[in-house]
């Protein structure tokens, strides 16, 4: 890893997050799905995300596949470059919700302690994590890159949930169920708890 930048300031404009937030409608906020390769992440956050464009909310998904074609391309799957994957995406959604976004990230994501990270550089409530709570098996049959059959054969090496571990939230704020709940209750599970938590609404600004 390069050294640290040093004499570097960070600079607060005239216009902060709340005023964003005003003209959008809504609270910028993170919803970190994560859960094993397969069980259903991306899937229910593209649904999502087509949910809330048509609730008239401005909503981006940080997908893993995408971000590891460009920003991340240049890291493999060993533990450390897992870490600096989840790392880079954890400062990335901080700056949408910054922006006032709401953002939907995708990623398997698989230790604790990255999760906490990334959680660490939002403001308080504007993180949940979504834990997509589908058994192994479930996901093996589905295995829709077919992935799991090469992580069975040997092919790819530290793949989770086979070669490598998935540590599973201790006390995440939305689980779904996609092996048991139709995608369409999903969407609306997660949907509905924004409302509660009032992230769909605009803050007042003085």
């Amino acid at each position: 890893m390069s050294q640290r930048s040093t004499n570097v300031t960070f600079h607060d404009g005239e216009i902060g997050r709340a005023h964003r937030e005003a003209l959008l409608g809504q609270r910028g906020c993170v919803l970190w799905f994560t859960g094993l390769s397969g069980s259903g992440k991306s899937t229910v956050a593209r649904a999502l995300e087509a949910d809330l464009y048509r609730h008239g909310k401005l909503v981006y998904v940080l997908d893993g596949d995408n971000v590891r074609h460009g920003l991340n391309g240049d890291l493999d799957f060993s533990p450390t470059g897992r870490e600096e994957n989840i790392r880079r995406i954890g400062e990335v959604a901080a700056l949408f919700v910054d922006a006032g976004a709401i953002v939907l990230s995708a990623f398997i994501s698989p230790y604790r302690s990255d999760r906490a990270l990334a959680r660490s550089k939002c403001p308080d409530g504007r993180f949940l994590e979504v834990f997509v709570d589908t058994p192994l098996e479930v996901c093996e049959r589905r295995d829709p890159k077919g992935l799991y059959a090469k992580a069975r054969a040997g092919e790819i090496a530290e793949f989770t949930g086979i070669s490598a571990p998935y540590e599973t939230p201790d006390s995440p704020e939305i689980t779904i169920r996609t092996g048991e709940h139709e995608l369409a209750e999903c969407v609306k599970q997660i949907r509905v708890a924004l409302e509660e938590r009032g992230l769909l609404d605009a803050p007042e600004v003085e």
